[in-house]
């Protein structure tokens, strides 16, 4: 049963993870969500073509180009961004039904995306930054993810560049070179922001 929610209880958070592509973002929010239950991933829109391992609904919402930018039109997305030649975006009416729900929303989602959810819902936007141990562990880890070209694997190094500068405007950054160490770090990182409050 979930804590009713008082005058004294604070608005739940969104939690919003960024990482360069292969850093391990993925694999942390979904540690992060199997270890509390009042965290729900916000599913985002993409018009990236789908993965072996991925499923509608649960990795991204899978549209056309066509699709994605009547909803830019339609002012759907809260945010919304262009990552490696692809687009990106969460709704509006996704987010706010997470919230309504009273759980916390887990994004795993680009610098860009990150700012424009900060500028819009401001301090209640917990910003986490996963770092790489190093670029070359980052090259090594997306060649064996398999799924990427030479030059698509390129181009998501040198896109992690410019993505690591950002990480200075983030409330937290972890390094994630042991996945059991970099998961207790952040796990920690989330507890004290989202539920030791309400405890």
């Amino acid at each position: 049963m979930s804590p009713k929610r008082t005058q004294h209880t604070p608005l739940p958070r969104l939690v919003v993870i960024s990482a360069p592509s292969g850093a391990g973002k993925t694999t942390l929010s979904s540690l992060l969500l199997k270890e509390f239950p009042l965290l729900q991933r916000s599913v985002s829109t993409t018009t990236r073509p789908k993965r072996d391992n991925e499923i509608e609904g649960t990795h991204y919402h899978f549209v056309d180009d066509i699709t994605f930018r009547e909803k830019i039109t339609l002012n759907h997305f809260a945010e919304w961004a262009l990552v490696h030649g692809n687009k990106y975006g969460t709704t509006r009416a996704s987010i706010e039904s997470i919230l309504l729900s009273e759980k916390h929303p887990v994004f795993d989602i680009d610098v860009q995306g990150a700012m424009n959810l900060k500028a819009l819902y401001g301090d209640r936007v917990l910003l986490i930054f996963i770092h790489p141990p190093s670029l070359e562990a980052l090259k090594e880890r997306l060649i064996q993810r398999k799924g990427d070209s030479p030059s698509s694997i390129e181009n998501r190094l040198k896109n992690a560049t410019s993505e690591i500068g950002w990480s200075q405007k983030y409330d937290y950054q972890v390094t994630n070179d042991l996945i059991e160490k970099s998961f207790l770090e952040l796990k920690n990182i989330v507890f004290q922001e989202c539920f030791k409050r309400v405890l």
